[in-house]
């Protein structure tokens, strides 16, 4: 197993057998970034920015902060941005302004030569943290003990630890985005009669409905119960068996929201995110991922009133980015994700700062064997042939 210690922090790519969080442990900044104003973290970033040149790339997700997102290279969902890295070469440090589960994913796709730096180790995802490698192998025996394993696919979404995609490449599944989730499901469904979908149920379940599949071949795995809280028969006759994870983000938005902006705007439109319950996204005018939800914004009429069911900094910046559109969040209470929001400018000054002296912090290791059964899971996905599709209801 690999580890990796820094003068800040200490990052673990696979849990020991027992363990149920990764071990992420960032020390606090030293106080010349803490307390710096904006404008010297500003000048500071732009100055190691310039040292480092070409050598320096810095992925930034669409739910970041302004203050680091302003400073991204390029922006993306996590797997294009994982994509951004593989395919950029010249890069030797990748600073990746996301949650920790993407970074590793950049750090499967790159090259050796590549570093891939997270500026702070606390910023996971509570979703991918619902399922960790021990409940997944106790999940599976347990399935197998009731039913014939060999006909059962598990699939993982994007949102999750490298040890999950690399459990998945060994046992014959694949990875899925919210973009291609039905393409991955169908893809199963030629190879076996049931899938184990991890760690976001409401995805599994939003993709399945679109697929023609209903409650009634739906099965919720809770994985600190003994079978999932299910019977046996619950388990045989089950076509998803889905996990019991869900977005922090995502399950907030509920099916009054959507009420009471239509009761506002009834030529308005809703938009969200197939992380969202499948009561919401019943309701709502399309569902889509974040690259889906631009796009549609983007083709939006000037005019057009929009709420959307996603983080607030995508939703805030897609707003500012179309002034001629009324763009809104669905929960008038809006919530940013919690762990996203931990990148900062003081810390992505510091990481910089800390390369600028050869002094790589935070960097982000994937063993080589969970590495290269993670790229098994991973290459499937991208071999799979069929529209990028998305659970979605468009006009």
């Amino acid at each position: 197993m690999a580890t990796r210690l820094s003068p800040a922090g200490q990052y673990r790519s696979r849990p020991t057998k027992g363990q149920h969080n990764m071990l992420r442990l960032q020390a606090p900044l030293p106080d010349r970034y803490t307390l710096a104003t904006p404008e010297e973290l500003d000048k500071w970033i732009a100055a190691a920015k310039q040292t480092l040149g070409d050598g320096l790339l810095i992925l930034g997700h669409h739910y970041q902060r302004p203050e680091v997102i302003k400073w991204a290279d390029l922006r993306g969902d996590s797997f294009k941005l994982a994509q951004f890295a593989a395919e950029n070469h010249q890069a030797t440090d990748i600073v990746f302004c996301g949650v920790h589960f993407m970074a590793e994913a950049a750090d499967i796709l790159t090259g050796d030569h590549q570093r891939v730096v997270l500026p702070d180790l606390n910023a996971g995802c509570s979703m991918a943290d619902m399922a960790d490698i021990d409940q997944v192998e106790e999940a599976w025996d347990e399935i197998a003990a009731v039913t014939d394993i060999s006909r059962v696919v598990p699939i993982t979404y994007m949102n999750s630890s490298a040890a999950l995609k690399a459990f998945v490449g060994d046992h014959g599944g694949a990875v899925c985005t919210s973009s291609n989730a039905q393409a991955i499901l169908e893809w199963a469904f030629e190879r076996g009669d049931k899938v184990l979908f991890f760690p976001d149920q409401h995805l599994g379940r939003n993709t399945g409905y679109t697929m023609g599949y209903d409650e009634s071949h739906i099965q919720v795995w809770n994985p600190h119960r003994d079978l999932g809280g299910l019977d046996e028969r619950d388990v045989k006759e089950a076509i998803f068996l889905l996990w019991k994870g869900h977005c922090t983000v995502h399950q907030r938005f509920l099916p009054e929201h959507v009420a009471g902006f239509r009761a506002e705007h009834p030529d308005g439109e809703v938009i969200v995110h197939p992380e969202c319950r499948h009561e919401v996204a019943e309701l709502a005018d399309r569902v889509g991922s974040t690259e889906r939800i631009i796009e549609w914004v983007d083709a939006a009429p000037p005019g057009a009133t929009i709420a959307i069911g996603t983080e607030i900094h995508m939703i805030q910046r897609l707003a500012a980015e179309h002034p001629d559109k009324i763009v809104v969040s669905l929960d008038p209470l809006v919530c940013p994700c919690s762990t996203m929001f931990r990148i900062d400018g003081p810390h992505l000054a510091w990481c910089l700062e800390s390369l600028v002296r050869s002094e790589v912090v935070n960097q982000i290791v994937v063993d080589d064997k969970t590495a290269e059964s993670a790229k098994v899971a991973l290459q499937r996905m991208l071999d799979i042939k069929g529209a990028p599709t998305a659970p979605s209801k468009v006009d």
